[in-house]
């Protein structure tokens, strides 16, 4: 099992920035990807950004040239800094990491952090 808890969340105006923090725990040996989903009120779970265990990143284009992941394999942690904060980036952000399971992978989540940004 691998246990996610996020910090960072808030409020902060449009152009503000925040960064989140995820620290993973229990079974991290054989953590593949971690990175951040996002929800907001009435949509659906989106991909923000992601990076492999090996340092590539993929990001969701809404977010590209504002966010930036980052990640520490020797602590297991994951951060995601956003800069020139919308208030379209309004949504709970969830860390996630995915660990082989056999032949396939299993997912693991965080809790969940409100980030709100006004307008």
């Amino acid at each position: 099992q691998v246990q996610l808890v996020e910090s960072g969340g808030g409020l902060v105006q449009a152009g503000g920035s925040l960064r989140l923090s995820c620290a993973a725990s229990g079974s991290t040996f054989s953590i593949n990807a971690m990175g951040w989903y996002r929800q907001a009120p009435g949509k659906q779970r989106e991909l923000v950004a992601a990076v492999s265990s090996g340092g590539s990143t993929n990001y969701a284009d809404s977010v590209k040239g504002r966010f930036t992941i980052s990640r520490d394999n020797a602590k297991n942690t994951v951060d995601l800094q956003m800069n020139s904060l919308k208030p379209e980036d309004t949504a709970v952000y969830y860390c996630f990491a995915d660990r082989p399971i056999g032949p396939g992978y299993r997912g693991y989540w965080g809790q969940g952090t409100q980030v709100t940004v006004s307008s």
